[in-house]
């Protein structure tokens, strides 16, 4: 008997703007799209694009929407995954278009079912489990279409209505407990950190686009053994390990959940607490895979974040890193760096690892505050060579 689930059939479809300047080509952002569609589990079928003066009531125009209908009976999708955030009303416009047995999803929903893929601890899930009911309230009406298809009148208008009411509630309610949970884990998290500052130890933390290689940097750099693969949000949840700096003194090194272009306002909402731990750190070590094509947009993307976080004044270190899979090309050009140190790095060969942390030391002694040099001092006497312990 066959017990292999069949992997959803997906045609991706993505609409450029006319007029707008943006770093992201429509066929950059649908080859993003299909990574993120693989990590979920989804099998592409293939991609439309379309430009436009604006997106209509469908997403794309009446011609296109033709387009994908005539696709559907060739290829046989089931699922319709749009690179952009839907309306609720253009989705509902696009199920009843496309007919039933077609799932119609955004990019946010398929990102917030990566992250439900990846959540391991009770904070993590908690957290998209926020993001995912911030994202569904709206989209209620839709949930209860099924309703439409019984014939109007008598015995179908007020039950809907009223389960519709109902299901607001109980999601509401369900936001409201869980950003509850979320600010004891806040709280938690303002503990921790208020226990540092205590101890002067100075809070590095890594930033940068999904699959940059974060984790892999912190596992080269501490010998944490987070899970690290070669899929777009890999790891959600914060690690934190102390390392030793060069000059003999120490640090926390603090992995963070990856950003990526069009991050959803719910999930920067919901990560609030994972986010803190940027806010709060001593220096940001920016991780950039060097050997991707669209390196420099990537780079455009996280400062952006950063600067909507209002983290442009924090020291940095640029980590440009899975140096050893450029070719005798190169890669795409990286914005200018003027005024941050950017050390070429590889975590998977260890090339310039040294050089990086001796840029993070000369941040981290920068932004010593007064007071702080005796215990970073006696640290450094204490420790030893135990700068792989975990912390």
């Amino acid at each position: 008997m066959e017990t292999a689930q069949t992997p959803e059939q997906a045609l991706l479809v993505g609409v450029g703007i006319k007029g707008r300047r943006s770093p992201w080509t429509v066929a950059d952002s649908l080859e993003e799209l299909a990574q993120l569609a693989d990590t979920a589990g989804a099998e592409v079928a293939g991609s439309v694009s379309q430009q436009l003066e604006a997106p209509s009531h469908t997403y794309v125009g009446k011609g296109k929407l033709q387009e994908i209908a005539d696709a559907r009976r060739a290829i046989g999708f089931g699922t319709l995954i749009c690179d952009d955030e839907l309306t609720p009303t253009q989705q509902q416009n696009l199920e009843r278009a496309l007919g039933e047995r077609v799932k119609v999803i955004d990019r946010t929903a398929l990102i917030l079912d990566v992250f439900a893929r990846h959540a391991r601890t009770r904070e993590g899930r908690l957290q998209v489990e926020l993001a995912q009911a911030e994202y569904l309230l709206p989209r209620l009406a839709g949930q209860w279409s099924h309703l439409e298809r019984l014939g109007g009148g008598i015995g179908t208008r007020g039950p809907g209505e009223t389960q519709i009411e109902t299901d607001r509630r109980l999601v509401g309610q369900r936001i409201q407990r869980l950003k509850q949970e979320l600010e004891k884990v806040r709280r938690h998290r303002a503990q921790y950190r208020a226990r540092r500052h205590r101890n002067r130890l100075p809070v590095v933390a890594l930033v940068g686009y999904t699959n940059a290689g974060k984790s892999s940097l912190l596992n080269a750099l501490s010998g944490a053994g987070v899970l690290a693969r070669g899929q777009l949000f890999s790891t959600l949840d914060p690690v934190t390990r102390k390392v030793r700096l060069p000059d003999g003194g120490e640090a926390l090194l603090t992995d963070t959940v990856g950003f990526i272009q069009k991050l959803p306002t719910t999930l920067v909402a919901a990560f609030r607490a994972t986010l803190e731990e940027v806010q709060e750190a001593s220096v940001l070590l920016h991780v950039v895979d060097i050997s991707h094509p669209n390196a420099a947009e990537q780079v455009e993307v996280v400062e952006d974040i950063l600067r909507d976080l209002d983290l442009t004044d924090t020291p940095r270190v640029l980590a440009l890193n899975k140096v050893d899979l450029l070719d005798s090309d190169g890669a795409g050009s990286v914005p200018s760096t003027e005024g941050i140190k950017a050390v070429l790095t590889s975590a998977v060969s260890g090339a310039g690892l040294h050089e990086l942390l001796q840029a993070v030391s000369t941040q981290v002694n920068d932004d010593v505050p007064s007071g702080a040099e005796p215990a970073l001092a006696g640290a450094k006497a204490k420790r030893g060579a135990t700068h792989r312990n975990h912390g």
